[in-house]
Order: C-alpha cells, then structure tokens, then sequence
C-alpha cells in the first residue's frame, strides 16, 4: 500500500501552499531528503531545502526523473509550461497533480501524454497549520490509482474528499474560499469587542479560540449547525436578542450571495477559452 513515507513526491513550487504541502510530507516520512523540490526563485527553493531537509533539483527534467507523484503548485498561468516541460520525462504511471485555480483535468491532460493520470485538486490555506479541506477529482483510465496516490499527498495537510470535477468551483466557494468568510466574521467579531472596551489583544484571544471550539464542536458531535445554535439560545436571553439583529441585517443572506458570486467568478475562470492565463487565484 503507497503511503506518505513511502511514496516518491516532487513538488514544484514552494509557495505559501506549495510549503505547506512541503511541511505536512516532510513531517510524515523518516527520509524527507526522498521529497524533491524546486521553485522558480532559487532563493526560496534552497531555504525551504534547509528548512525541512528536502532535495533541491537544479532543473525540472531532474526533479520529476522517477518520482510516483508530481504536485504542480504554481501560479495558474504557468502551469501549461511547466507540463510541457516535464511530459517527456514522466513515467507512465506517475500522478500529476494540480492545485492551480481555473485549470481542469482536461488542459492537464491536453499538455501532457493522453494517458498520463491527472488530478485536479482545490485545497485551502488552512494546509498552513495541517487542518485543510481539501477537494479532489480525476476521471477516466487508471483514476482511482491516481486518487489513492493524491490522497496520500493531501491528507498530510489536513482531510480530503473525492468530487465530480463539475463540482470544483462550488468547493471553491465554499471551503477553497472559506477561510476569507471566516476570518472577515472574525474581524468584526474582534472590532466589535474593541468598541466595548476590550484590550484588541484580549478581543482577538476570546474571538480565535471561540471560533476555533465551536469549529470542533461542529465537526466533533455531527449536529446540525441549527440544533448547536438552539442549545444556546435561551427565549428572550442575550444570544436571541444577537440572533435577531442578524437576521434583520441579512447577514445570512449576504453570505449565501457571497459564496453565489465565488461560485460564479469560479466558473468564468474555469470556461475562459484560456483560463491559465489569468493570474486570479481562490
């Protein structure tokens, strides 16, 4: 069975995500010397080669000689290069995997051999601290060794489920995206505690941890949002009185039409006729 300290992995570029990526794999094989990497900015490629104790490849031709998957963690625009460059060197079954934006299995698939196994993936940032939710999707021939190799690669970073690719820009919406809601939510919970005479030190310690417990609170006892919120909510108490006033703001409803207009700037990316060359990202 492949697994994270067994697996060959060369990623290609070390990024924020690309380094996070990089931690979580580094973090779960005795031998992480066995990891190659290598980013445009040689600069950034030799410190997170120190960093974790990596491999550094001089060229990308070096880096993906042999390897069992590839993780292509580049900006969308240049993706299209970096497969072109790498297509001739790849083994037969080595797994392409991309993070970029907007980049569907079948552009991986067009700049790559016909049979080469590709998987198309939307994590999110919260692969900094190995909590990501990340989504992924491949079809065709050999797909479901390509996602056993990819899944190997992201649940070193967090959790991951297996989507129809005509799902992927509704997981950009909602959790490629979601760390942003939640943070703008914890803003102004935070800018709220200052203007009630709270320390903004005190403030943000109350507010991180508040959404980090009922975040686990959420994922721990399967409840429905709904049915935790009802525990809380006494009739005529302080929380009901909160609720109230989000309900007349309509701050439910924004979100919904938030997530829509992701969704929507998502699919545009997606069905440009060259999407790669956007430099938008999640």
């Amino acid at each position: 069975m492949t697994t994270a300290a067994s697996m060959s992995v060369c990623l290609i570029g070390v990024g924020a995500m690309g380094e996070a990526i990089l931690a979580g794999l580094a973090s779960a094989r005795p031998d992480p010397e066995s990891i190659v990497i290598i980013d445009a900015h040689r600069d950034r490629g030799q410190a997170m080669a120190s960093t974790y104790g990596v491999t550094l490849a001089s060229d990308l031709q070096q880096a993906v000689t042999g390897v069992g998957c590839v993780v292509v963690a580049v900006k969308p625009h240049d993706v299209v290069t970096i497969l072109e460059s790498i297509a001739g060197q790849l083994a037969a079954d080595t797994v392409v995997v991309s993070i970029a934006a907007g980049v569907t299995e079948q552009t991986l698939r067009d700049h790559l051999r016909a049979d080469q196994p590709v998987v198309r993936v939307m994590p999110n940032t919260a692969a900094l601290v190995g909590e990501a939710m990340s989504a992924m999707s491949s079809s065709g021939p050999g797909a479901a060794p390509a996602l056993a190799k990819a899944r190997v690669v992201l649940e070193s970073i967090g959790r991951v489920i297996e989507v129809d690719e005509q799902q992927m820009d509704a997981v950009t919406a909602l959790s490629g995206t979601g760390p942003a809601y939640v943070m703008y939510v914890a803003e102004a919970m935070i800018d709220a505690g200052v203007l009630l005479g709270l320390p903004r030190a005190q403030a943000t310690e109350l507010v991180s941890q508040t959404l980090f417990g009922s975040a686990k609170l959420l994922v721990q006892s399967g409840d429905h949002p709904t049915l935790l919120k009802e525990r809380v909510t006494s009739p005529g108490g302080t929380t009901i009185a909160a609720l109230a006033t989000l309900e007349d703001r309509a701050v439910k409803a924004g979100i919904v039409a938030a997530v829509k207009a992701c969704f929507q700037r998502s699919a545009d990316m997606t069905t440009q006729p060259d999407p790669i060359r956007s430099d938008d990202s999640c």
